[in-house]
């Protein structure tokens, strides 16, 4: 009696699972800036790049048989596009950060991951994305806009409710997309099972709008610092690991306004209640110096040489793949550590 006992327990413990596991909850990560975040890389740069020895390492994960894959575990929705992570879903016609951020996430998570990007170009932090615990500006500073907004031909009779009218209208949108997307994951991503999500982490990639204003400089801490506290209340992510990409234009020799920036934004990892949630990404690090050299050499006047290297202005990090490629892992491997994951 006691062996048939044990035999019954040992075929038990062997027997397969009658019902395959239940599908994990999906990891959903929101990549949120302006035009740099939005990727300016052009995807026939990318295409050069990726059959020539010097550089196509960079996207060997991407090719089968010469043709771009799709990754099925990783989804990503920018604004009207949604699909698989794949190329071409920067810019029109271009690849951003999204790329490679979406191949190490999905890479070391077990999860599905789902990337919603929220970028619109020429936005600022000291306008469009501001806060809503940021309040609005001194009203000297109000009163300055609606004077130089009346200026303008056709705005003679603008009033300050005018003026007022665009603060925090990207931030807004942000958490519109974020929540729409979220809503309707199954009529977005049909492959959902229902299963859950998280929202795993965000990623901030914006400041040139910022940048050139010394008023907007001079409250870009203060603002990232009230932006990063109303996002994890409005997500409802307490402690949402947060990811700035710090300015990168210009490499290791930023002008005096780009390097006083960067150490605005900087400022925010001397926050207590951030430390250990916020990593700052130094994007200088992977500025393309060859697209450079090419760009100041004069680019119009090099055509060949440049259409190896480059396809934008230096603002747009001379539409480098390299660099994009490279932002996009870093910015992975930070929210990833932030979260704990070990490679």
């Amino acid at each position: 009696m006691r062996t048939l006992l044990v035999l019954s327990l040992l075929l038990t413990s062997l027997s397969p699972l009658t019902a395959a596991d239940p599908p994990k909850p999906v990891k959903v990560f929101v990549l949120a800036g302006q035009s740099n975040m939005e990727g300016k890389a052009k995807i026939a740069l990318v295409d050069y790049q990726a059959q020539q020895p010097a550089t196509r390492d960079l996207f060997k994960h991407w090719q089968k048989d010469g043709q771009w894959i799709e990754r099925d575990d990783v989804w990503i929705k920018f604004l009207e596009r949604k699909g698989k992570l794949t190329v071409g879903y920067g810019s029109p016609k271009c690849i951003g950060p999204e790329l490679e951020f979406g191949a190490v996430v999905g890479d070391r998570l077990t999860e599905p991951v789902l990337l919603i990007k929220t970028a619109w170009g020429g936005r600022s932090l000291y306008r469009d994305f501001r806060s809503p615990s940021a309040g609005l500006p001194p009203d000297a500073a109000l009163d300055k806009m609606l004077a130089d907004l009346r200026k303008q031909k056709g705005k003679e009779n603008a009033t300050l409710a005018d003026v007022k009218k665009p603060f925090g209208d990207s931030y807004r949108a942000m958490l519109d997309e974020v929540g729409d997307t979220l809503a309707n994951l199954k009529k977005h991503f049909p492959a959902y099972g229902d299963q859950g999500y998280e929202i795993a982490g965000l990623v901030w990639f914006q400041g040139w709008n910022d940048m050139i204003s010394a008023d907007a400089t001079a409250e870009y801490a203060a603002n990232l610092t009230h932006f990063i506290r109303d996002v994890r209340k409005d997500l409802k992510a307490p402690k949402l690991p947060f990811v700035v990409g710090q300015m990168g234009v210009e490499g290791s020799k930023p002008s005096a306004n780009i390097k006083k920036f960067k150490d605005a934004q900087a400022a925010v990892m001397d926050v207590p209640e951030f430390r250990g949630n916020v990593a700052l990404v130094k994007t200088d690090a992977f500025w393309d110096t060859d697209a450079e050299a090419i760009f100041k050499k004069g680019w119009r006047e090099n055509a060949d040489e440049w259409n190896k290297v480059g396809s934008d202005y230096p603002y747009h990090y001379l539409g480098s793949a390299k660099t994009m490629c490279k932002i996009g892992r870093a910015f992975g491997d930070a929210v990833l550590e932030l979260r704990g994951e070990k490679k």
